[in-house]
């Protein structure tokens, strides 16, 4: 399978003002020299192939737009080489346009005011698709999701998860090589949550699309997600498959606790008694994050019984999102 994109040591750097406070401050920065560096892309290098589905992770502020922006022809890199689809983005912008979809968090590409199935059809125009590949997609998407009732709906009197739903479609319309989805699924309920990803999945298998998917819920990254790039501080800390990444904490196990009274007290009294584990908490569950190879999960339940009263337990193994959170705290060793 061959190479879709392929980024060789890209740097990216800004130059950003050094302001000062006040009024008096702002009047001096517009007459001033005094600027730092910012290296929001740190010599990353990465080779996808045609068909995969990226997760591309990060904590906010890591890089990940930045890296985009670059793959989509926006900014140009400092340093490095970036191919895409065989086009340099930034220097064949029309031709790199072409070839790609984008949705970019809650900044919809479809007309407001007009119903989508307009929409659709000025976007074709500007593809240049022809009929018989715009009608092939219509025919597709019907397939896949129950869009007649949308079709003829003004896209201003959409629900958010109708407008995504949408927008995920449009990007797909012209039939391009690469799609970049940037939270797809941000504020939406389960049950589009599901849709969305089912779609997607279904368009990757259908057409080969590669897919470059940016997002912090981790429902997305297990239903979607072949192989997934953590970027931190500009710097990549891992490339590969989920499976050999929970390979490196496969000692950890999730111990979950039921007990009574104000579980979110509970668990900051608790990680206050064992400072070396994660304790967190949500409605139900206390949830202690153990690493069986410093200590064993019924040492810490004995402990625990010394001082609370448990009510129920479960033990789990360790979750995608807790290996990504320790990533990004730890990095890989």
């Amino acid at each position: 399978m061959s190479n879709i994109i392929e980024i060789k040591n890209v740097t990216k750097e800004f130059k950003v003002l050094n302001r000062r406070e006040g009024l008096r401050g702002s009047l001096k920065d517009l007459f001033s020299r005094d600027y730092r560096i910012v290296r929001a892309v740190d010599n990353i290098s990465m080779s996808i192939r045609q068909g995969e589905i990226i997760g591309y992770l990060g904590p906010n502020g890591a890089g990940k737009s930045t890296t985009i922006k670059m793959m989509t022809g926006i900014l140009e890199p400092t340093s490095g080489e970036i191919l895409v689809g065989g086009n340099v983005p930034y220097k064949d912008r029309t031709k790199n346009a072409q070839e790609i979809g984008v949705v970019f968090g809650q900044r919809s590409q479809l007309w407001w005011a007009l119903p989508l199935i307009e929409s659709f059809k000025i976007l074709k125009d500007i593809y240049g698709v022809s009929d018989e590949d715009y009608n092939s997609m219509i025919a597709l998407y019907k397939s896949l999701v129950d869009i007649e009732p949308l079709l003829h709906k003004p896209v201003r009197q959409m629900s958010l998860g109708q407008r995504t739903l949408s927008d995920i479609l449009a990007a797909f319309l012209h039939n391009p090589k690469i799609v970049f989805l940037d939270e797809p699924t941000i504020g939406l309920d389960v049950s589009m949550k599901s849709r969305i990803r089912t779609l997607i999945h279904e368009l990757n298998q259908v057409k080969n699309t590669t897919v470059i998917l940016t997002t912090h819920d981790m429902g997305d990254v297990d239903a979607l997600c072949q192989r997934i790039v953590i970027i931190d501080k500009g710097k990549m800390l891992y490339d590969n498959d989920m499976e050999h990444l929970k390979g490196f904490f496969g000692s950890y196990r999730t111990l979950k606790i039921r007990m009574n009274g104000d579980l979110k007290q509970l668990a900051g009294t608790i990680q206050r008694e064992l400072p070396d584990f994660s304790v967190s908490a949500d409605d139900e569950w206390i949830s202690i994050l153990v690493d069986e190879e410093r200590s064993k999960v019924m040492e810490v339940l004995n402990q625990l019984q010394r001082s609370y009263e448990i009510r129920d337990m479960q033990l789990e193994e360790i979750s995608t999102e807790e290996v990504i959170k320790k990533i990004y705290e730890e990095g890989v060793q």
